[in-house]
């Protein structure tokens, strides 16, 4: 499967963004999800989203602020991000995961989209 990340931008704090992960190629049943890099930093999980859409996690820090949903008939994921802050300024990236089982690490998910930056200005 191949993964097309794509919605992010320049915005003010406090301001919302919805990325979009588009999936094309061999399609079959795999949750996704959305980790970010900044700067200097390592890549981090930010939220996951199963396959039917009913589970979601996310990291403590963007718990109530972001949404993660699904429509696969158009085998789309978004991630609606909202009051974001500065320090939510990285790389986003969608990755597909074909367990089941709720993983966060970056190394678990087999397939990757190329990543969208979001800057959030102070």
């Amino acid at each position: 499967v191949q993964l097309q990340a794509s919605g992010g931008g320049l915005v003010q704090a406090g301001d919302s963004l919805r990325l979009s992960c588009a999936a094309s190629g061999r399609t079959f049943r795999y949750a996704v999800g959305w980790f970010r890099q900044a700067p200097g930093k390592e890549r981090e999980f930010v939220a996951r989203i199963s396959w039917s859409g009913s589970t979601t996690y996310y990291a403590d820090s963007v718990k109530g602020r972001f949404t993660a949903s699904r429509d696969n008939a158009k085998n789309t994921v978004y991630l609606q991000m909202n009051n974001l802050k500065p320090e939510d300024t990285a790389i986003y990236y969608c990755a597909a995961d074909l367990e089941t089982l709720v993983r966060t690490t970056a190394g678990s998910y087999d397939y990757w989209g190329q990543g969208t930056l979001v800057t959030v200005s102070s």
